[in-house]
Protein backbone atom coordinates (compact mmCIF):
# COMPACT_ATOMS: atom_id res chain seq x y z
CA UNK A 1 0.00 0.00 0.00
CA UNK A 2 1.61 3.32 -1.24
CA UNK A 3 0.75 6.42 1.12
CA UNK A 4 0.21 9.55 -1.28
CA UNK A 5 -0.11 13.25 -0.33
CA UNK A 6 -3.64 14.23 -1.20
CA UNK A 7 -4.20 18.46 -1.68
CA UNK A 8 -7.16 19.30 -2.78
CA UNK A 9 -6.94 22.93 -3.60
CA UNK A 10 -9.88 25.63 -3.82
CA UNK A 11 -12.95 26.00 -5.88
CA UNK A 12 -13.86 22.76 -7.30
CA UNK A 13 -10.68 21.11 -6.18
CA UNK A 14 -12.31 19.15 -3.30
CA UNK A 15 -15.28 18.04 -6.19
CA UNK A 16 -12.92 16.93 -8.44
CA UNK A 17 -10.31 15.26 -6.13
CA UNK A 18 -13.44 13.07 -4.29
CA UNK A 19 -14.19 11.91 -8.19
CA UNK A 20 -10.39 10.28 -7.91
CA UNK A 21 -10.94 9.04 -4.89
CA UNK A 22 -14.12 7.12 -5.54
CA UNK A 23 -12.75 5.60 -8.57
CA UNK A 24 -9.68 4.35 -7.27
CA UNK A 25 -11.35 3.14 -4.16
CA UNK A 26 -14.07 1.16 -6.51
CA UNK A 27 -10.75 -0.10 -8.58
CA UNK A 28 -9.25 -1.20 -5.38
CA UNK A 29 -6.22 0.89 -6.39
CA UNK A 30 -3.65 0.13 -3.38
CA UNK A 31 -3.26 3.51 -2.09
CA UNK A 32 -4.10 5.15 0.87
CA UNK A 33 -4.84 8.81 1.25
CA UNK A 34 -2.73 11.43 3.48
CA UNK A 35 -4.66 14.91 3.24
CA UNK A 36 -3.18 18.54 3.22
CA UNK A 37 -3.97 21.69 2.06
CA UNK A 38 -2.49 24.47 0.14
CA UNK A 39 -3.12 28.31 -0.67
CA UNK A 40 -6.20 30.03 0.13
CA UNK A 41 -7.63 27.37 2.06
CA UNK A 42 -4.82 26.22 3.67
CA UNK A 43 -4.04 29.89 4.99
CA UNK A 44 -8.07 30.60 5.98
CA UNK A 45 -7.45 27.16 8.16
CA UNK A 46 -3.90 27.63 9.77
CA UNK A 47 -2.66 31.22 8.40
CA UNK A 48 0.13 29.41 6.36
CA UNK A 49 0.32 28.99 2.62
CA UNK A 50 2.44 26.12 2.57
CA UNK A 51 1.86 24.60 5.76
CA UNK A 52 5.05 23.02 7.13
CA UNK A 53 2.96 19.71 7.95
CA UNK A 54 2.34 19.25 4.05
CA UNK A 55 6.02 20.18 3.47
CA UNK A 56 6.82 17.30 6.08
CA UNK A 57 4.11 14.94 4.18
CA UNK A 58 5.80 15.33 0.60
CA UNK A 59 9.06 14.36 1.87
CA UNK A 60 7.69 11.32 3.59
CA UNK A 61 5.63 10.33 0.88
CA UNK A 62 7.62 11.57 -2.02
CA UNK A 63 4.49 11.47 -4.22
CA UNK A 64 1.53 13.92 -4.12
CA UNK A 65 -1.98 14.73 -6.12
CA UNK A 66 -2.97 18.77 -6.31
CA UNK A 67 -6.47 19.79 -7.00
CA UNK A 68 -6.35 23.24 -8.63
CA UNK A 69 -5.44 25.91 -6.30
CA UNK A 70 -6.31 29.63 -6.56
CA UNK A 71 -3.62 32.07 -7.65
CA UNK A 72 -4.40 36.01 -7.11
CA UNK A 73 -3.88 38.17 -10.46
CA UNK A 74 -1.70 41.56 -10.04
CA UNK A 75 -1.74 41.50 -6.08
CA UNK A 76 -1.95 38.97 -3.87
CA UNK A 77 0.15 35.84 -2.78
CA UNK A 78 2.82 34.23 -5.34
CA UNK A 79 1.56 31.05 -6.87
CA UNK A 80 1.83 27.97 -4.83
CA UNK A 81 2.37 26.21 -8.04
CA UNK A 82 5.66 27.90 -8.59
CA UNK A 83 6.69 27.64 -5.35
CA UNK A 84 5.96 23.83 -4.41
CA UNK A 85 7.86 23.43 -8.24
CA UNK A 86 10.79 25.28 -6.36
CA UNK A 87 10.67 23.95 -3.06
CA UNK A 88 11.17 20.48 -4.13
CA UNK A 89 13.43 21.34 -7.57
CA UNK A 90 10.48 19.23 -9.48
CA UNK A 91 12.11 20.74 -12.85
CA UNK A 92 10.09 18.26 -14.96
CA UNK A 93 6.60 19.56 -16.08
CA UNK A 94 4.67 16.69 -18.39
CA UNK A 95 2.20 17.51 -20.16
CA UNK A 96 0.37 14.68 -22.64
CA UNK A 97 -2.18 15.97 -25.12
CA UNK A 98 -3.57 13.25 -27.04
CA UNK A 99 -7.21 13.37 -29.01
CA UNK A 100 -9.74 11.58 -27.38
CA UNK A 101 -12.33 9.65 -29.35
CA UNK A 102 -15.94 11.19 -29.25
CA UNK A 103 -14.68 14.81 -27.45
CA UNK A 104 -14.99 17.39 -30.30
CA UNK A 105 -12.16 19.50 -31.08
CA UNK A 106 -10.28 20.54 -34.05
CA UNK A 107 -8.04 17.84 -34.69
CA UNK A 108 -8.69 14.20 -34.49
CA UNK A 109 -4.49 12.65 -34.49
CA UNK A 110 -2.81 14.64 -31.56
CA UNK A 111 -0.50 12.71 -29.58
CA UNK A 112 2.17 14.51 -28.33
CA UNK A 113 4.00 14.79 -24.95
CA UNK A 114 5.29 18.76 -23.53
CA UNK A 115 8.58 18.45 -21.22
CA UNK A 116 8.48 22.30 -19.82
CA UNK A 117 11.68 23.35 -17.91
CA UNK A 118 10.28 23.86 -14.56
CA UNK A 119 12.39 25.93 -11.98
CA UNK A 120 14.45 28.61 -14.44
CA UNK A 121 13.40 30.88 -16.75
CA UNK A 122 11.19 34.00 -16.38
CA UNK A 123 9.77 32.09 -13.38
CA UNK A 124 13.16 32.31 -11.12
CA UNK A 125 11.09 34.59 -9.18
CA UNK A 126 14.26 37.34 -10.00
CA UNK A 127 11.96 40.63 -10.16
CA UNK A 128 13.05 44.21 -9.41
CA UNK A 129 10.35 47.17 -9.13
CA UNK A 130 11.35 50.77 -9.14
CA UNK A 131 7.94 52.95 -8.17
CA UNK A 132 9.55 56.25 -8.80
CA UNK A 133 10.24 55.32 -12.62
CA UNK A 134 7.11 52.85 -12.36
CA UNK A 135 9.44 50.36 -14.36
CA UNK A 136 10.33 46.56 -13.94
CA UNK A 137 12.62 44.65 -14.42
CA UNK A 138 12.37 40.74 -15.00
CA UNK A 139 15.59 38.16 -15.47
CA UNK A 140 15.23 34.81 -17.73
CA UNK A 141 17.56 33.05 -15.75
CA UNK A 142 18.51 29.36 -17.91
CA UNK A 143 21.60 26.97 -16.73
CA UNK A 144 23.28 25.04 -18.70
CA UNK A 145 23.06 22.08 -16.13
CA UNK A 146 18.95 23.03 -16.25
CA UNK A 147 18.67 22.68 -19.69
CA UNK A 148 20.78 19.44 -19.93
CA UNK A 149 18.05 17.85 -17.28
CA UNK A 150 14.99 18.22 -18.49
CA UNK A 151 16.29 17.65 -22.15
CA UNK A 152 17.54 14.89 -21.22
CA UNK A 153 14.07 13.85 -19.35
CA UNK A 154 12.35 14.38 -22.62
CA UNK A 155 14.97 12.11 -24.95
CA UNK A 156 14.86 9.55 -22.08
CA UNK A 157 10.60 9.94 -22.48
CA UNK A 158 10.87 9.37 -26.06
CA UNK A 159 13.52 6.25 -26.10
CA UNK A 160 11.22 4.48 -22.86
CA UNK A 161 7.73 5.25 -24.63
CA UNK A 162 8.59 4.33 -28.98
CA UNK A 163 8.73 7.83 -29.43
CA UNK A 164 10.62 9.15 -32.70
CA UNK A 165 11.49 12.30 -32.43
CA UNK A 166 11.99 15.60 -29.98
CA UNK A 167 11.90 18.64 -31.14
CA UNK A 168 13.24 21.67 -29.23
CA UNK A 169 11.46 25.18 -28.66
CA UNK A 170 13.43 28.22 -28.20
CA UNK A 171 14.30 31.76 -29.09
CA UNK A 172 18.04 31.97 -30.17
CA UNK A 173 17.72 34.15 -33.17
CA UNK A 174 17.03 37.09 -30.44
CA UNK A 175 17.21 35.57 -27.41
CA UNK A 176 21.63 34.89 -28.06
CA UNK A 177 22.54 34.03 -24.75
CA UNK A 178 19.84 32.10 -23.28
CA UNK A 179 18.72 30.55 -26.58
CA UNK A 180 22.39 29.12 -27.09
CA UNK A 181 22.51 27.52 -23.57
CA UNK A 182 19.18 26.05 -24.24
CA UNK A 183 20.10 25.28 -27.60
CA UNK A 184 23.01 23.65 -27.39
CA UNK A 185 22.28 21.72 -24.82
CA UNK A 186 19.82 19.84 -26.69
CA UNK A 187 22.21 19.23 -29.51
CA UNK A 188 24.77 17.92 -27.26
CA UNK A 189 22.50 15.23 -25.54
CA UNK A 190 20.70 14.22 -28.76
CA UNK A 191 23.75 12.66 -29.41
CA UNK A 192 23.46 10.19 -26.80
CA UNK A 193 20.61 9.34 -28.49
CA UNK A 194 21.00 8.21 -32.43
CA UNK A 195 17.91 6.55 -32.93
CA UNK A 196 16.22 9.43 -32.20
CA UNK A 197 15.26 12.13 -34.56
CA UNK A 198 16.35 15.85 -33.38
CA UNK A 199 14.77 18.86 -34.49
CA UNK A 200 14.13 22.39 -33.40
CA UNK A 201 11.62 25.43 -33.68
CA UNK A 202 11.66 29.00 -33.07
CA UNK A 203 8.83 29.36 -30.55
CA UNK A 204 6.92 32.04 -32.85
CA UNK A 205 6.90 29.41 -35.86
CA UNK A 206 6.04 26.47 -33.25
CA UNK A 207 2.76 27.89 -32.32
CA UNK A 208 1.61 28.37 -36.04
CA UNK A 209 3.46 25.05 -37.28
CA UNK A 210 1.07 22.96 -33.68
CA UNK A 211 -2.50 24.94 -35.01
CA UNK A 212 -1.57 23.99 -38.85
CA UNK A 213 -0.16 20.35 -38.60
CA UNK A 214 0.28 19.20 -34.82
CA UNK A 215 0.32 15.67 -36.01
CA UNK A 216 4.37 16.39 -36.89
CA UNK A 217 4.97 16.60 -33.54
CA UNK A 218 5.61 13.67 -30.86
CA UNK A 219 8.03 14.77 -28.01
CA UNK A 220 8.27 18.61 -27.30
CA UNK A 221 10.71 20.39 -25.04
CA UNK A 222 11.16 23.79 -24.08
CA UNK A 223 11.93 26.42 -21.49
CA UNK A 224 9.31 27.25 -18.82
CA UNK A 225 8.06 30.57 -19.85
CA UNK A 226 7.53 28.73 -23.36
CA UNK A 227 6.40 26.20 -22.24
CA UNK A 228 3.43 27.22 -20.35
CA UNK A 229 2.62 28.47 -23.29
CA UNK A 230 2.73 25.48 -25.63
CA UNK A 231 1.46 23.60 -22.92
CA UNK A 232 -2.15 25.79 -22.96
CA UNK A 233 -1.84 26.02 -26.90
CA UNK A 234 -1.84 21.69 -27.00
CA UNK A 235 -4.30 21.55 -24.59
CA UNK A 236 -6.82 23.48 -26.73
CA UNK A 237 -5.69 20.87 -29.86
CA UNK A 238 -7.36 18.20 -27.94
CA UNK A 239 -10.58 19.67 -26.41
CA UNK A 240 -9.81 21.86 -23.37
CA UNK A 241 -7.47 22.01 -20.39
CA UNK A 242 -10.14 20.21 -18.74
CA UNK A 243 -9.21 17.09 -20.76
CA UNK A 244 -5.13 16.83 -20.52
CA UNK A 245 -3.06 15.53 -17.19
CA UNK A 246 -0.25 17.07 -15.65
CA UNK A 247 3.39 16.34 -13.82
CA UNK A 248 5.78 18.04 -12.11
CA UNK A 249 8.68 15.40 -11.21
CA UNK A 250 11.51 15.77 -9.86
CA UNK A 251 14.85 13.34 -9.48
CA UNK A 252 13.07 11.45 -6.33
CA UNK A 253 9.57 13.37 -5.45
CA UNK A 254 6.64 13.96 -7.77
CA UNK A 255 3.41 16.08 -7.56
CA UNK A 256 0.45 15.48 -10.15
CA UNK A 257 -1.95 18.36 -10.79
CA UNK A 258 -4.70 19.03 -12.72
CA UNK A 259 -4.10 22.03 -15.04
CA UNK A 260 -6.53 23.99 -14.83
CA UNK A 261 -7.75 26.78 -12.43
CA UNK A 262 -10.34 26.55 -9.51
CA UNK A 263 -13.32 28.05 -11.39
CA UNK A 264 -15.14 29.10 -7.93
CA UNK A 265 -17.65 30.63 -10.02
CA UNK A 266 -19.20 26.99 -10.39
CA UNK A 267 -17.68 25.48 -7.15
CA UNK A 268 -20.39 23.52 -5.37
CA UNK A 269 -22.37 23.26 -8.40
CA UNK A 270 -22.12 19.51 -8.83
CA UNK A 271 -20.87 20.27 -12.97
CA UNK A 272 -17.42 20.52 -12.86
CA UNK A 273 -15.82 17.76 -15.37
CA UNK A 274 -13.18 15.69 -13.47
CA UNK A 275 -11.20 14.00 -16.09
CA UNK A 276 -8.30 16.29 -16.00
CA UNK A 277 -7.34 15.57 -12.62
CA UNK A 278 -8.30 11.74 -13.20
CA UNK A 279 -5.79 11.52 -15.80
CA UNK A 280 -3.09 13.33 -13.88
CA UNK A 281 -4.05 10.47 -11.17
CA UNK A 282 -3.27 7.90 -13.69
CA UNK A 283 0.06 9.54 -14.38
CA UNK A 284 0.93 8.90 -11.01
CA UNK A 285 -0.08 5.28 -11.63
CA UNK A 286 2.11 5.16 -13.72
CA UNK A 287 4.86 6.74 -11.94
CA UNK A 288 3.98 4.53 -9.27
CA UNK A 289 4.60 1.26 -11.69
CA UNK A 290 0.94 0.43 -10.64
CA UNK A 291 -0.35 -0.02 -14.85
CA UNK A 292 -2.63 -2.54 -14.86
CA UNK A 293 -4.46 0.11 -11.98
CA UNK A 294 -3.96 2.51 -14.96
CA UNK A 295 -5.13 0.63 -17.65
CA UNK A 296 -8.57 -0.61 -16.17
CA UNK A 297 -9.30 3.23 -15.61
CA UNK A 298 -7.90 4.90 -18.42
CA UNK A 299 -10.59 1.99 -20.70
CA UNK A 300 -13.13 3.03 -18.38
CA UNK A 301 -12.75 6.66 -18.46
CA UNK A 302 -12.06 6.69 -22.44
CA UNK A 303 -15.37 4.89 -22.72
CA UNK A 304 -17.21 7.08 -20.67
CA UNK A 305 -15.62 10.02 -22.85
CA UNK A 306 -16.73 8.36 -26.23
CA UNK A 307 -20.36 8.26 -24.92
CA UNK A 308 -21.33 12.07 -24.76
CA UNK A 309 -24.77 11.54 -23.25
CA UNK A 310 -22.43 10.51 -19.94
CA UNK A 311 -20.39 13.32 -20.14
CA UNK A 312 -20.29 16.49 -17.91
CA UNK A 313 -21.87 19.59 -19.84
CA UNK A 314 -18.40 21.23 -20.97
CA UNK A 315 -18.19 18.06 -22.99
CA UNK A 316 -21.93 18.56 -24.24
CA UNK A 317 -23.59 15.85 -22.34
CA UNK A 318 -26.09 15.86 -19.25
CA UNK A 319 -24.22 14.21 -16.14
CA UNK A 320 -23.25 15.79 -13.22
CA UNK A 321 -19.33 15.74 -11.68
CA UNK A 322 -21.12 12.53 -9.61
CA UNK A 323 -23.24 11.26 -12.29
CA UNK A 324 -19.73 10.99 -14.20
CA UNK A 325 -17.62 9.44 -11.65
CA UNK A 326 -20.29 6.58 -11.31
CA UNK A 327 -20.69 6.32 -15.49
CA UNK A 328 -16.83 5.10 -14.90
CA UNK A 329 -16.64 3.39 -12.09
CA UNK A 330 -19.79 1.04 -14.05
CA UNK A 331 -17.30 0.32 -16.53
CA UNK A 332 -13.85 -1.02 -14.41
CA UNK A 333 -13.34 -4.17 -15.31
Amino acid sequence: MKTVTLIKGDGIGPEIIQSVKDIFQAAKVPVQWEEQNAGQTALDETGELIPGTLVDSINTNKVALKGPITTPVKEGFRSINVQLRQMFDLYQNLRPCKSTPGVNSRFEDVDLVLFRENTEGLYSGLEIYDPRLEMADSIARITKDGSMRIIRAAFDYAKNNQRKKVTLVHKANILKHIGKIFLDAGMEVAKDYPDIVTDDKIIDNMCMQLVIKPEQFDVVVTTNLFGDILSDLCAGLVGGLGLVAGANIGDDIAIFEAVHGSAPDIAGKNIANPTAVIRSALLMLNYLKLTDYHDTISTALDSTLANRDECTADLGGRAGTTDFTQNIIKKLK
